[in-house]
């Protein structure tokens, strides 16, 4: 077994330059095998809505200095996210879809980076139309409560103003491209047959 511990040496590498019509031919066994998978099974269609989040910083610090500014935008920006996932939002989704909490929040909704300007509310599923719905389902339940706590003065800054900009007619794609698909089963049968080459006698390689 030390032959298989042992560091590579140039008679390996010149038997994988050899065997170059072994790469190829596991190159295009597997982009055929990946672009099959994403057909038989695709992966889920994910829909991306946005809402705007302006946190008038000038008007809310007009003569602070930068690092309570940047204390301030921490600070909103952590409220704010808490309001996305709290169980109020997340109930108003689950009504509206049938399904439980704990399913949105581990299996379906996903929230882009947040900051300044657009916020994306990302949800997954298996329906075109069932996925732009949660998407725009949870954009909108956050911006009402959010507007809300603005309103009522409490937790949120007064300063701070929020607009669905994107809740209808949704870009919805697949959560992975079949390029990925591809990808992935060429690089995976690339791999292999490198191992192939490396691991069989060299007999069985001949250019």
């Amino acid at each position: 077994m030390n032959w298989l511990f042992s560091p590579p040496s140039l008679d390996d590498f010149i038997r994988l330059l050899k065997a170059w019509r072994f790469w190829v031919l596991g190159v295009l066994i597997g982009a055929v095998l990946g672009t099959t998978l994403f057909y038989l099974a695709p992966p889920p269609y994910r829909a991306r809505a946005t809402v705007n989040v302006d946190f008038n910083l000038e008007e809310a610090w007009p003569e602070e200095t930068d690092r309570q500014q940047f204390y301030y935008l921490e600070r909103e920006t952590r409220k704010l996210e808490e309001i996305a996932w709290s169980d109020t939002v997340m109930q108003s989704v689950a009504e509206a879809s049938g399904m439980d909490v704990s399913t949105l929040r581990e299996e379906v909704l996903s929230l882009s980076q947040p900051a300044e300007a657009g916020w994306h509310f990302y949800a997954d599923d298996r329906d075109k139309k069932r996925a732009e719905s949660l998407a725009s389902t949870w954009a909108l339940a956050f911006t009402k409560q959010a507007q809300a706590y603005i309103a009522a003065q409490t937790d949120l800054n007064s300063f701070v103003r929020l607009d669905a900009a994107q809740v209808d007619d949704l870009p919805v794609y697949r959560r992975a491209s079949q390029g990925i698909y591809l990808l992935s089963g060429s690089v995976g049968f690339l791999a292999l047959s490198a191992l192939l080459v490396l691991f069989f006698k060299p007999r069985q390689f001949t250019a």
